[in-house]
């Protein structure tokens, strides 16, 4: 199958999958991938709707191959770190999207969630020093900004 007619079926099976009919579209792109599983569009495509069909476990094995198959894009290894940053593994997540930005220093998205993943990690590092017993105004209003930033809706 031809790149471009990948593309045109990722279209496709996206519009299925938006209007409701998840089932269908993820079966159809299953088959899709079976046909022709060189095609890192439709490798990439099932992906990103299994993760969003709560299928994390086999979004990740996809995006892992494909990190393998194809180093040089940025988009599987950034799909990749927000799994493991959603299951709390923000260093593993870190060095996916750093390398997700050596694939792509201009990639936006990736960029966007290394500060989200760096964010994390400071809060996590000011919640450690706010455990000692010396108390301190500067680290409690850099854990509240880190906490704030932490949350804030996407």
């Amino acid at each position: 199958m031809a790149q471009s007619d990948d593309a045109g079926l990722t279209r496709e099976i996206e519009r299925q999958y938006r209007s409701g009919d998840r089932a269908a579209a993820l079966a159809r792109l299953e088959r899709a991938v079976l046909a022709a599983p060189s095609s890192s569009a439709l490798r990439f495509q099932l992906g990103v709707l299994s993760s969003e069909s709560g299928r994390s476990r086999q979004a990740a094995d996809i995006f892992e191959a494909l990190v393998q198959d194809h180093p040089e894009l940025p988009e599987p290894y950034n799909n990749l770190a927000v799994l493991r940053a959603a299951d709390g593994q923000l260093d593993q997540a870190r060095a996916l999207l750093e390398a997700a930005l050596r694939a792509d220093p201009a990639y936006a998205t990736a960029h966007l969630n290394l500060g989200d993943v760096l964010v994390r990690l400071a809060l996590r590092s000011y919640q450690s020093a706010a455990r000692s017993p010396v108390q301190d105004a500067a680290l409690a209003r850099r854990l509240q900004m880190a906490a704030e930033l932490a949350t804030l809706p996407r």
